[in-house]
């Protein structure tokens, strides 16, 4: 086509420098997220091949041969093999497509080489919202798909300015905000996460697991990610009230507590009395069934059961965050279960380790009778101790409780605990362990509990025969200020407290505070918006009972509705000219009234020309709007200013 004086199609037409800058950028937006969790080397070699493609664009050198691009893609494949032991999947298939885009990068001439990548840019975006949906990450990639357009717009109108290409790129986003809007309220929702990928749920975690040792919640609470938020109607507990139930230990081996088997209970009792506070609870995806709540429950949750021990269950791992409303009230009594198999289970010990804290507690019961005096005196025994709450407690041999004891006599909630379990245990009284959280900490932005990995706990519970099983926490027996301070004012200045949690960082936790609230709306209103929100929102707007026969009509009469008015505002421009335009069409009328009337065929210039010469008198005041129109007309980025003068001279224009 060149020969024969065509200029080539779009395209064929060889990618610029502009071009290979405008995809660099695209790319390095679009992965940027997966480099910091790919490989290292991998993000490396991905780095080396945009930087290759960059100096063969700014020096002209040429592409690559097709064998040696082979040899990368061979050795990128083989090293992703060697660090995932498969090629597909999803951190391997979007680490892979990472490579990919570097390669052709590298061998791309045209502009149609160049639109694959742009296309494959956008394919890129959609991939890291499978890793996370945060605001963050919801921001970066509505500039990497701004920045995907304008290059786009880019490869069709090659010798317009990069402000003109962001600025069609702006008004195409503007022309799609409302259709989005209307697809994200109106689609018919599914239950479960929008871009979870089953397979990979397993990444998350949790804090606390179906075991307790010496140490574990130690190591949990150097975290201080958020493990759940909640909100009450009115006045939250306080602090010494807020325990939060999670899974229940039974079984000991001299070391390790384990939960076993919880037996789901057929019916809920009513809790001991005492102050009832109703709430909602936002629980964060740790790839666990257990749910979270005050003590102790009143009912069970939508979706949900409980234990006989007091747990509260989800039917399905929760693999995406949950939102769930809970009565309880704040007892501490939990669940009635006085089953003689319980109770048996509640006093088994290994009788081989111990022996210090087993001689002690016999000998309480050989003092002591009842059962609530034996209680008593260990209570007393716990406060008595001088006992030391630290994050790094020291290492425990074979003999856990007796070293705590009367050892080292330094521990975390999860030494505690277990101490205190075992002395009751031994002195023939009924005890379990329960792991949980306990605290939280209100935001006064928004009055929302946040309750953090670093508010894990561990204590005990007693079963006293006419009053049930009774919370014991052993932690704040010895060290009350853990309940009514939390960890960081608990523990010895020299321990390792999260970062955020010291003191001296007020200023900072502020700016957390307003950020973790704007990110919990997020979260309820964008990624919680399931099908029971989509439903009180039609029914706010008086679709009751909509099925997805309902929201199908609605969501293409609105899409239509759309249509028709971009439609309409699209052909008004055609028709209608711009302010330029009209003002430059006014004062031609004008002159035609004179008998000066201007040539389709004629240009301002001409015309003006003209018209000086036919009206000499005039000749300045046509020279003034012909140049200011022809600069507004022909030049760039025209000024508002600017515009109103040359509607100003065309009205005050008077032929005489």
């Amino acid at each position: 086509m060149r020969a024969l004086g065509h200029p080539l199609i779009p395209e064929q037409r060889p990618i610029s420098l502009a071009d290979i800058v405008g995809l660099l950028v695209s790319l390095v937006l679009v992965t940027a997220p997966h480099a910091l969790r790919a490989p290292w080397w991998l993000g490396v070699l991905t780095a080396l091949l945009f930087a290759w493609r960059l100096r063969i664009a700014m020096n002209g050198a040429g592409l690559p041969s097709r064998w040696m691009l082979l040899a990368i893609t061979a050795l990128g494949m083989f090293g992703v093999w060697l660090e995932f032991r498969t090629l597909f999947g999803r951190s391997p298939g979007i680490i892979l497509l990472m490579l990919f885009a570097g390669l052709k990068l590298l061998e791309s001439r045209t502009h149609r080489d160049a639109s694959v990548i742009a296309f494959l840019c956008y394919f890129l975006v959609i991939t890291n919202f499978l890793y996370t949906q945060t605001i963050p990450t919801a921001l970066l990639m509505c500039l990497a798909v701004l920045a995907i357009t304008a290059t786009l717009v880019g490869f069709n109108a090659p010798h317009r300015a990069l402000r003109d290409n962001l600025r069609t790129a702006g008004l195409l986003f503007a022309h799609a905000a409302p259709a989005a809007l209307v697809l994200f309220l109106l689609f018919p929702r599914v239950q479960g996460p929008l871009w979870g990928v089953p397979q990979d749920s397993l990444s998350g975690v949790t804090g606390l697991s179906e075991s307790m040792a010496p140490g574990n919640l130690a190591q949990v609470a150097l975290s201080d990610s958020i493990a759940f938020r909640a909100e009450f109607q009115g006045d939250p507990p306080p602090q010494r009230l807020r325990y939060w139930r999670g899974p229940v230990l039974w079984d000991f081996d001299g070391r390790t507590w384990n939960m076993g088997f919880p037996e789901i209970a057929e019916r809920i009792d009513n809790p001991a009395p005492g102050p009832r506070f109703d709430y909602s609870v936002v629980l964060e995806a740790h790839n666990r069934n257990w749910m979270f709540a005050l003590e102790t429950p009143v009912s069970a949750p939508a979706g949900a059961r409980m234990t006989l021990d007091g747990q509260l269950l989800a039917r399905n791992t929760v693999r995406a965050r949950i939102r769930y409303d809970l009565s309880s009230v704040a007892s501490g009594i939990a669940m009635p279960d006085a089953r003689e198999s319980s109770l048996a289970r509640a006093l088994r010990l290994p009788r081989s380790v111990n022996p210090k804290a087993i001689e002690l507690a016999e000998g309480w019961r050989r003092d002591l009778r009842d059962d609530s005096a034996v209680l008593a005196r260990a209570i007393e025994f716990m406060r008595g101790q001088r006992l030391t709450y630290t994050l790094e407690p020291p290492l425990l041999g074979r003999d856990t409780v007796d070293e705590f004891l009367f050892t080292t006599k330094a521990g975390f909630c999860e030494h505690f605990s277990s101490a205190f379990t075992f002395l009751m245990r031994a002195a023939g009284i009924p005890a379990r362990v329960v792991t949980g959280y306990q605290g939280g900490e209100p935001n006064p932005v928004d009055r929302i509990i946040t309750v953090r990995q670093s508010d894990a706990h561990a204590w005990s519970e007693v079963h006293i025969a006419g009053r049930g099983w009774v919370r014991v926490d052993p932690t704040a027996l010895a060290v009350p200020g853990r309940v009514e301070q939390g960890l960081a004012r608990s523990v010895p200045n020299t321990d390792p407290v999260p970062y955020l949690m010291r003191p001296q960082l007020e200023w900072l936790r502020s700016l957390r505070y307003e950020w973790e609230a704007v990110s919990h709306k997020w979260n309820l209103w964008v990624l919680g918006y399931n099908p029971d929100r989509q439903r009180d929102l039609l029914a706010f707007v008086g679709m009751k009972d909509a099925d997805w026969r309902t929201l199908t009509a609605a969501l293409f009469t609105l899409l239509g509705l759309l249509t028709l008015g971009l439609l309409a505002w699209a052909v008004r421009r055609m028709v209608l000219p711009d302010p330029v335009k009209r003002a430059w069409d006014a004062f031609c009328m004008k002159l035609a009234t004179r008998g000066v009337a201007r040539q389709d065929n004629e240009g301002p210039l001409d015309y003006s020309a003209r018209v000086s010469a036919s009206l000499p008198g005039q000749a300045g005041a046509v020279s003034r709007i012909a140049a200011l129109y022809i600069q507004l007309r022909y030049g760039r980025d025209p000024k508002p200013e600017q515009v109103a003068e040359l509607r100003r001279l065309v009205r005050e224009f008077r032929l005489q």
